[in-house]
């Protein structure tokens, strides 16, 4: 993202906090996971299965290759097939279940969360925006007492919407949007106090 979408992203998180108690942090990754190794283990899965269709292919035609030959031809398929893997790290998310992405992503924001000391504000109304760009993954991780008000509903409606502009390519659009939707959820059930202390940083943080 551009400084100008991180400004603007920064300054939204400081409007929206200036109604609040709350506090409102925003990570945007890049991958969140290599994927290396799932994916070689998909490919090597695959790989073997083709082995076996071309060892019958073989034996059906009456055609004689020998052993090692085909061995070596497999192990030089392999490993050409893993250099891909290695150079190309976009191939990588072609051969990992969706599923797995979604997980790892999740483990992510999860970890961003913990991090990043969300989960220590004083009131406990800390509330991460997450996305994971390889993964096409968006997710709202909420601290205990704005997560017992709010319900998995009204979160994902944010979501849902965050992961729309993002997918049109307007990615600091979302973020500025989901921002101004939790500012006012969370300025709902926890208006700004007297003395309130901003206790996490207003900026967007990309890793």
């Amino acid at each position: 993202m551009t400084p100008e979408e991180h400004a603007r992203v920064t300054e939204a998180i400081r409007t929206a906090e200036q109604g609040t108690s709350g506090e409102i942090y925003c990570v945007v990754a890049r991958s969140s996971d290599s994927y290396f190794f799932p994916a070689a283990f998909a490919l090597i899965v695959a790989m073997l299965i083709a082995s076996l269709v071309a060892a019958f292919a073989l034996e059906y035609w009456w055609l004689t290759l020998r052993a090692p030959l085909f061995v070596a031809a497999q192990m030089l398929a392999l490993v050409c097939a893993l250099v891909l893997l290695w150079l190309f790290p976009p191939l990588r998310l072609f051969l990992v279940p969706r599923q797995l992405l979604y997980r790892r992503a999740h483990e992510n924001a999860l970890k961003q969360f913990l991090s990043r000391n969300v989960h220590i504000t004083t009131a406990r109304t800390g509330v991460l925006i997450f996305v994971s760009l390889a993964e096409r993954y968006a997710e709202i991780v909420a601290d205990s007492a704005i997560n017992s008000r709010v319900g998995q509903p009204v979160w994902d409606n944010v979501v849902g919407r965050l992961v729309a502009d993002a997918r049109e390519g307007r990615l600091a659009d979302g973020f500025v949007a989901a921002v101004g939707t939790v500012g006012q959820l969370l300025g709902e059930h926890f208006p700004l106090a007297a003395g309130d202390v901003n206790e996490l940083d207003d900026h967007l943080v990309e890793i």
